[in-house]
């Protein structure tokens, strides 16, 4: 029979108070709570230690206790015996019949250390009786941006039990969002966890994504950059015509307004789509059309 740690085993400092005794109980209670670990022997032992740990840890009276003679357990173990065996002797001389203060804690629920140093001083309370809340659910959702455009609804699979959900456009890459009580199932009556939806979005489309903002390039015909004109090109949501101012340079941007992505959860909202000229030089020129060019050259030359 060795010492037991109690506090290593609640992983505390023995400094903790009573509020950090409760939270670390709670926290490896529901961890290796035999229900969350079917067939698990040793989830099961270390379920024990954990209940046997705050039984003594979160008593005043006990803790006192321990912290005294924890380490001196052996000499605690013959002072127990002595006062069992001043008992039994009081209980024969008055003619009365022994009681048994174990409550509802079976002998299994403690270590033969806490019967040496507690023997009938264990409490009534039942700790695998306390609620707790059920396991966290996470799942990844594939989409793609075009899917994500619009509010739409999807049906998902999650530990054999479909959920409908409702998709709000505008989502992000890795953003994740939180359903209310689809996770796990709470134990000895206590809440459902909860469903934890990462979306990982890909991208089929010619635009650029930064945020609400849409990001495209557009090519730009010599003629149309010099002299002007209108271009029509295909948004998100359908084709627009913009005007090109002339003498427009190489990589000039416009930004078309409430044409980029839905702002998450604000209907009726877009970003901006930011159009990036590249103009084109034409190539085979015939003869006709290269004479022109000269022409043209030596006209900007004269002019100099």
């Amino acid at each position: 029979m060795e010492f037991i740690d109690y506090y290593k085993v609640l992983e505390l400092n023995k400094d903790a108070n009573e509020e950090d005794i409760k939270k670390a109980y709670r926290r490896l209670a529901r961890k290796y709570h035999p229900d969350l670990n079917p067939n698990d022997a040793s989830a099961k032992a270390k379920f024990q230690q954990i209940n046997e740990a705050n039984e003594v840890l979160s008593d005043p009276e006990k803790r006192k206790k321990y912290d005294l003679h924890g380490r001196d357990w052996k000499n605690q173990e013959e002072a127990h015996r002595y006062q069992e065996r001043a008992g039994k002797n009081r209980q024969q001389n008055a003619g009365g019949a022994g009681q048994d203060f174990s409550g509802n804690f079976s002998q299994g629920d403690f270590s033969d250390f806490f019967e040496s140093m507690f023997g009938g001083e264990r409490g009534g309370r039942r700790s695998s009786q306390v609620k707790y809340r059920g396991q966290d659910f996470n799942a990844t959702l594939q989409l793609d941006l075009k899917d994500v455009y619009v509010t739409h609804k999807q049906t998902l699979t999650v530990n054999e039990k479909n959920i409908r959900l409702t998709i709000p456009a505008g989502v992000e890459n890795g953003q994740t969002i939180k359903i209310v009580g689809h996770g796990g199932e709470g134990v000895n009556g206590g809440p459902n966890g909860d469903l934890y939806i990462t979306f990982s979005i890909s991208n089929s489309t010619k635009f650029k994504r930064e945020g609400n903002n849409l990001y495209k390039d557009i090519e730009l015909n010599l003629y149309t950059a010099v002299l002007g004109g209108d271009v029509t090109i295909e948004t998100f949501d359908g084709e627009v015509k913009v005007p090109v101012k002339p003498d427009t340079q190489n990589n000039t941007k416009v930004r078309l307004k409430g044409k980029g992505f839905p702002i998450y959860k604000k209907d009726g909202e877009f970003g901006d789509l930011f159009v990036t000229w590249y103009v084109k030089i034409p190539t085979n020129l015939s003869d006709k059309e290269k004479e022109l060019f000269k022409e043209l050259s030596k006209l900007r030359t004269n002019e100099k």
